[in-house]
């Protein structure tokens, strides 16, 4: 039975998830227990990191007959390739197309075998909140991907009562210039929670740009989605320097529980990829790769055992287009495509990446991720969120047992080392380069002096009343500067009716 593959080879996701799907057809074939009387027979395609050439590819793929794809890694290639599955009734499976608005609503043949940007997006606004920010700039790749994943982060912060302040769009391909253009505009506004939603290429530029604007220092909050952890994790050997450009970053990677046939996995993947001469690591979407070729091993074992037969025939309006130079007549449909794809929505086994089960919205119904401080040459495990738990310091798999409990009190993580070397916490926001102090008047009364007292100029004014307003200032979640302008000379009374008329006329 053919199977097929379709992602770019020559990428992070790709070189993890290539050798890991072969490893799986491998193991899928040596087993008895499934497939016993069949075997699986994998078509691969390259998209190249092009739509374009993506879709090319996807359509020669559908002339080999294939009963199922594993991929595409790309949304946006995903978006265009779920129109010829669903024409054609072959299911597809995703372990790395994340954009939220891939839905089964509008793809029937689309199944995503690894977690949504809804979810991701969901951990990262219970980061903003569990640290009390209100407002976050969105760094992003203007793409499906890039803003699938914006609009939803966006949805997940107004249901906390923060939301995106600035959205800083990056065109694809865009070069240093385009990138520097972009995060000066961002740095012009207040906020200080950066958000960066891209692909590799562009992210790892946007961190080597920010860092020569000093946006890399102390008072900076970056949260980065799951790329990152996938360069980090695939890095064979870390650059030192790359590394500098990310110092302080809190990174989010899909969760993947520890056990023996993950780490079994692993070792069979490493020592594999040295013998091929594979220059990179393995990543958690290499995991999902795997389970993915099982999903779809067990989808037919099961499609098979029902007395189901594999049949293709010709779909009557492609074949009226016969005089197209497209060939499209070269297309067929998969007669049991509906019966497959609901075998592959009863999917229910324990994989490398967990339980892999689709609840009602064919999401992964335990959806959660690790998160990470970069430091040094790597990074450390500060804590988890999970959509069943949120934010905590135990793993999800030791929560799914006990009452759900994401209350405000019970989210937790540990201490990070923030841009700078830091430890203390940023308020998030400051006013922007191109604000004004806030101005406040100080009337100097000839008498109480212990009140108010001063001269010309902020430094000058003492007294109760301006440590209280000092106090209340520094209780801020936000730093505000602040400029006194000291109204009467101290032996007469200022007049209040001239003092609202000065806020009047903004002297």
């Amino acid at each position: 039975v053919a199977v097929g593959a379709l992602f770019t080879y020559d990428s992070v996701i790709g070189r993890a998830a290539r050798l890991a799907i072969e490893l799986a057809v491998d193991d899928v074939n040596a087993d008895r227990t499934v497939l016993a009387a069949t075997r699986l027979s994998l078509v691969a395609q390259d998209t190249n990191c092009s739509g374009f050439l993506g879709t090319i590819e996807a359509l020669e793929l559908m002339e080999k007959n294939v009963v199922a794809v594993i991929g595409p890694q790309s949304s946006g290639i995903g978006h265009v390739i779920s129109h010829v599955v669903n024409e054609l009734h072959v299911p597809l499976l995703s372990f790395a197309a994340t954009d939220p608005t891939l839905s089964a609503s509008e793809y029937p043949y689309f199944i995503r075998t690894t977690m949504s940007d809804y979810f991701q997006m969901n951990a990262v606004a219970s980061i903003v909140d569990y640290y009390q920010w209100k407002e976050v700039t969105a760094i992003f790749a203007d793409d499906d991907y890039g803003r699938g994943g914006v609009s939803a982060l966006g949805d997940a912060l107004a249901t906390r009562r923060a939301k995106i302040s600035h959205k800083a769009a990056i065109p694809p391909n865009s070069n240093t210039e385009v990138i520097n253009d972009v995060l000066f505009r961002a740095n012009m506004m207040e906020s200080r929670v950066m958000v960066v939603h891209a692909n590799p290429d562009t992210g790892m530029r946007i961190f080597s740009v920010a860092n020569k604007l000093q946006m890399m220092a102390s008072g900076y909050v970056w949260i980065v989605t799951d790329w990152l952890a996938a360069v980090l994790d695939s890095s064979a050997s870390r650059d030192l320097k790359g590394m500098s450009h990310i110092q302080g970053l809190v990174v989010l990677r899909q969760h993947t529980p520890e056990s023996d046939a993950k780490d079994k996995f692993t070792t069979k993947w490493n020592n594999a990829a040295r013998s091929r001469g594979i220059n990179s690591g393995l990543n958690s979407y290499g995991f999902y790769a795997y389970d993915s070729v099982w999903a779809v091993a067990r989808g037919i074992d099961q499609f098979l055992d029902n007395g189901q037969q594999v049949n293709f025939s010709a779909d009557p309006r492609l074949h009226r287009s016969k005089d197209s130079t497209l060939q499209l007549s070269t297309l067929k449909v998969f007669d049991g495509g509906e019966q497959m794809l609901q075998q592959l929505l009863l999917t229910n086994f324990t994989g490398l990446t967990g339980l892999v089960q689709f609840g009602p919205d064919r999401n992964l119904v335990r959806p959660a991720y690790d998160i990470l401080n970069v430091g040094g040459s790597g990074s450390r495990l500060i804590g988890y969120w999970s959509n069943y738990s949120g934010l905590s310091v135990a793993a999800p798999e030791t929560l799914y047992q006990k009452p759900s409990n994401a209350s405000s009190v019970a989210q937790r993580l540990y201490n990070v080392v923030w841009p700078g070397d830091s430890t203390t916490t940023p308020k998030g926001w400051v006013f922007p380069n191109n604000g004004q102090p806030l101005r406040v008047g100080v009337p100097i009364k000839a008498s109480f002096k212990e009140l108010v007292a001063g001269g010309r100029g902020s430094d000058n004014v003492t007294g109760y009343c301006i440590d209280i307003f000092n106090a209340a200032i520094r209780l801020l979640p936000y730093p505000v500067p602040c400029q006194f302008i000291t109204i009467g000379d101290g032996k007469k009374n200022p007049n209040y009716d001239d003092i609202i008329s000065m806020v009047a006329d903004n002297l």
